[in-house]
């Protein structure tokens, strides 16, 4: 069996901001595990990254090789491809504007630098089976609190 921990993940809100959850499902050595949170006033960003700093935190293993997929553009690109500008700028986007979201890009990066870590893209609401598990559990968490 693989050493490769595989992790989809998935983070929404009901309004924007609103109510929201976020999920990751962990696939390692033929077992799964989904986690999941919940925040009663977030916005779709926060919760994206929450499911990658989420997810990250509650390794027990240290360092992992991982491959985690996300539906995410805001978080794929923002680790792979922004970050590390806007830690030169001290944390200013190209406009000068401070990072939205900068607590969790920096909880993320921390995490991120602990593992050996390939970001993918999965085109959510698309029939991919583990990002539609994600996304359905994201809306049974905030339905559940909802109530």
């Amino acid at each position: 069996m693989s050493d490769q921990l595989t992790i989809y993940t998935d983070g929404g809100c009901h309004g924007n901001p609103g109510p929201g959850a976020w999920a990751a499902l962990l696939s390692w050595r033929g077992h799964e595990k989904m986690i999941s949170g919940f925040d009663p006033e977030t916005t779709n960003n926060r919760m994206e990254l929450m499911a990658a700093v989420g997810v990250l935190q509650s390794l027990k293993r240290h360092p992992m090789t991982i491959t985690l997929w996300t539906d995410s553009r805001y978080l794929q690109d923002g680790i792979t491809k922004w970050v590390d500008g806007w830690r030169k700028n001290g944390w200013k986007t190209a406009n000068k504007q401070p990072v939205k979201n900068k607590d969790l890009w920096e909880l993320l990066v921390d995490l991120v630098d602990q593992h050996n870590i390939q970001f993918e893209w999965v085109k959510g609401h698309s029939g991919h089976p583990e990002n539609e598990r994600v996304d359905g559990e994201v809306q049974r968490v905030i339905q559940a609190h909802a109530s």
